[in-house]
């Protein structure tokens, strides 16, 4: 997915990667390599229900097609339009 949803403003941090891994809970979690705007990277963990919100809000089938999307994605309550 292209276009102005997918561009983060410049002081954003950016999805770079991300990968399945198992939970605790016996439960998958998405694991999301973010780039900072300083140039420092971090990994969040997501539960379940928060991956795949993400990915519903970023408008994606695969956890591939994060990359590039704001991490402000990950904060949204709900699915957004574009």
């Amino acid at each position: 997915m292209t276009g102005e949803a997918n561009t983060p403003h410049d002081d954003d941090a950016v999805i770079i990667g991300s990968e399945i891994a198992p939970g605790h809970d016996g439960r998958a979690e998405l694991v999301v390599q973010l780039r900072f705007g300083n140039g420092g990277i971090g990994r969040v963990t997501l539960d379940t229900d928060a991956g795949l919100r993400l990915m519903r809000n970023c408008g994606v089938n695969d956890t591939a097609a994060l990359i590039g999307h704001s991490w402000r994605r990950i904060l949204e309550e709900r699915e957004c339009s574009t």
